[in-house]
């Protein structure tokens, strides 16, 4: 029996053209001249009929026709010899030889184009994804199929939806448009239009997007992101937003699985937590697991306050937590919070030209490190601090920070502050082996030395006119500053000195050893921070 409909089958098709055209949804297919006749293969049932000069085979139960590679399996189907075409009805399902196969509830098929339409529960898998929708037209020959009345793909715990689609069966590649989501266990997607490879589980964005996980919500428009790997790379100022921080730069290249991330141009991190700072580099890479930042190429550090905030420049920026740091602290005063508050078990180390700027401080010294566990700040070879006309210098100097704002200072070994007096050519000099200063918002109110200190002061009569200068050492000098001017000195144990009247003092007499006033090397603005040549 299936012998002989295939034999029937073929004498109705050799009797007409298989280049007939035909209409379907109101347009003309083209012929694909290399479309061959579709042939009957097996049924349980078959019968042969001719209306209107046309051929019909119909055939049912277990239906299986094919055409070329392409075979197509149904319930019952309907074929058109004369115009090459196929109708079919009941557990539809095609397939070209290759791992794309389609299902449906019903079928029209142009045999000369290799165009199928299906209808009703439609289904379409490649062996990794498995895409649902009620219309897909369905090209064979190219393997496209597109959708435009809702559509679902399904790729493990992975699902996507979206009003329209379209699937490249040789790439496996789906793009959806119009509202479209993308869910899986670890994150949920929103955007307009996006492209999603059923293999790879890359998805690439291509308008504005939404990418809200657990504790993140991610915001771009130029990017992709592989969801089996879980690394993505976003583009054209794209932001990550957290319950710790926030990101935003130019390019970004994330990797979840190790907590790695890199962040190019312009690249901005704000925090959220009680350490209030920022940091602004051209390149920011980042270890979210082990809380480690590593920036270069201009890097800043801004820490944060309502006024008068600080900030800090190098060549090189890192932060880390105090918890894993592998040297010894050197300890400045006991530490603060590292138990009660995680976010304050964290440090920050600058290399190599640091500068550091506020609009009550400046500072400068080759490396720096700062503690939040201690609210230290660590001036480490060459440093020099200034505020407003004094300079201090020495081998080593710890800034105490008291709400994120200097409060103390204390140089060790070689201690040398200067004070100028006015716009004129004196200066006040104190040194010693250990030096503290002591702030109080922002303005100088109290220095102490000790260890062979030595001090020379210029004296000011009521008219504020000079009266001369004070050459003294001691083994311990105190000056109490008002309004920034020196108000009081005291000398403690030891007195040694004299008064030279003004005009009979040489000018070399008129410096401490190692005097060098240094106030070309001073960070005038923050704006010189951002300045490549500064």
């Amino acid at each position: 029996m299936k012998n002989i409909g295939y034999i029937l089958l073929l004498f109705v098709c050799t009797s007409q053209s298989a280049k007939a055209q035909y209409k379907f949804g109101g347009t003309n297919a083209p012929v694909d001249s290399n479309a061959k006749l579709i042939e009957f293969l097996s049924a349980e049932t078959y019968n042969v009929k001719k209306k209107d000069s046309m051929n019909y085979l119909i055939l049912v139960g277990h239906v299986k026709i094919k055409q070329g590679k392409t075979l197509l399996f149904g319930d019952s189907i309907i074929v058109n010899s004369t115009l090459n075409t196929v109708e079919g009805f009941g557990n539809v399902h095609i397939n070209d030889a290759d791992s794309v196969h389609t299902y449906a509830d019903y079928l029209k098929y142009l045999g000369n184009t290799k165009k199928a339409f299906l209808r009703k529960h439609v289904r379409l898998t490649d062996g990794k994804g498995v895409l649902t929708t009620d219309s897909l037209d369905y090209d064979v020959s190219i393997k496209v199929g597109s959708f435009k009345r809702g559509g679902k793909l399904v790729r493990n715990s992975t699902t996507l939806t979206s009003i329209e689609g379209i699937y490249y069966g040789v790439t496996r590649d789906v793009i959806f448009r119009r509202k479209v989501e993308l869910r899986d266990p670890e994150s949920t997607i929103f955007t307009d239009t996006l492209e999603y490879n059923t293999y790879s589980q890359l998805a690439n964005f291509i308008s504005p997007t939404k990418i809200i996980s657990k504790t993140r919500t991610i915001r771009t428009s130029n990017g992709n992101y592989n969801l089996g790997t879980e690394k993505g790379y976003l583009y054209e100022r794209s932001s990550i937003d957290d319950k710790e921080y926030t990101f935003i730069a130019d390019e970004m290249a994330i990797d979840d699985v190790q907590g790695l991330g890199e962040f190019r141009g312009n690249a901005i991190y704000r925090s959220k937590d009680s350490a209030s700072f920022d940091l602004m580099a051209n390149n920011i890479k980042t270890n979210r697991k082990k809380d480690i930042m590593l920036a270069t190429e201009l890097p800043i550090l801004l820490i944060k306050q309502k006024k008068d905030s600080l900030y800090v420049t190098a060549d090189t920026l890192y932060a880390a937590r105090v918890s894993d740091l592998k040297r010894p602290l050197t300890k400045a005063r006991d530490s603060v919070g590292v138990l009660k508050d995680s976010s304050l078990n964290k440090y920050f180390e600058a290399f190599h030209h640091v500068k550091v700027y506020s609009d009550s401080l400046q500072a400068k010294c080759d490396s720096l490190f700062y503690s939040l566990s201690d609210s230290t700040i660590r001036l480490l070879k060459n440093p020099i601090v200034w505020s407003n006309n004094n300079q201090i210098t020495g081998d080593t100097i710890f800034m105490f920070l008291n709400n994120r704002k200097p409060e103390q200072l204390v140089v060790f070994e070689n201690a040398l502050a200067i004070n100028k007096v006015d716009t004129t050519k004196y200066f006040n000099q104190i040194r010693g082996i250990i030096l503290n200063a002591y702030f109080n918002d922002g303005e100088l109110t109290k220095m102490t030395t000790r260890g062979s200190a030595e001090n020379i002061y210029f004296a000011i009569d009521e008219q504020n006119k000079f009266i001369g200068m004070n050459h003294s050492s001691a083994q311990s000098i105190e000056i109490t500053f008002e309004n920034n001017e020196v108000s009081r000195v005291k000398f403690i144990n030891q007195l040694n000195g004299k008064m030279s009247p003004m005009g009979q003092t040489a000018p070399i007499d008129m410096r401490v050893k190692g005097f060098k006033w240094l106030e070309e090397q001073r960070p005038k603005t923050k704006y010189e921070l951002l300045s490549p040549s500064n």
